[in-house]
């Protein structure tokens, strides 16, 4: 984050919280990462891609959505669309730390960017179809501030 984004915008480091994918106890590390959101007050921005599957954060489709900071087992889908970030498809982490559906919820505001024509549907689906935990996303209709930015190359 901080070389995708962090370090191209005028916000104070300290003021930021990325989930730390490299902790050694990421259920103690998620129980900790949640306290510390709470006791800062809350989110007030919530920034989140979408995955080609609906995934938001790495909170992945399924049966049941997770509410708490977890470690998450990553799909297939969610492995082919992040080995472009590495050397070798076998290099992509088949698990990651990511906050769970509740503090995402509770943000004051939340913004959801979507790029690539490849989420076109899923984000159509998430913004105006059924709310299901097969496309996570779509836990979104039901925050009362949402801005979506989509881009389609």
């Amino acid at each position: 984050m901080d070389t995708n984004l962090f370090d191209h915008i005028n916000i104070d480091k300290k003021n930021t919280a990325v989930p730390d994918g490299l902790c050694e106890d990421p259920a103690a590390f998620g129980l900790d990462y949640d306290e510390k959101i709470e006791k800062a007050g809350g989110i007030d921005v919530q920034v989140l891609g979408i995955g080609p599957d609906g995934h938001i954060g790495f909170n992945e489709p399924g049966d049941s959505l997770t509410a708490h900071t977890h470690e998450e087992k990553l799909t297939e889908s969610t492995i082919d669309a992040n080995a472009r970030f590495f050397e070798n498809r076998s290099d992509v982490p088949r698990t990651a730390i990511t906050m769970g559906m509740a503090p995402i919820m509770q943000a004051k505001k939340i913004v959801l960017v979507a790029n690539g024509a490849n989420k076109k549907q899923v984000l159509f689906d998430a913004i105006d179809g059924k709310i299901t935990t097969q496309n996570p996303a779509s836990v979104l209709q039901m925050h009362p501030d949402v801005t979506v930015i989509y881009c389609e190359n």
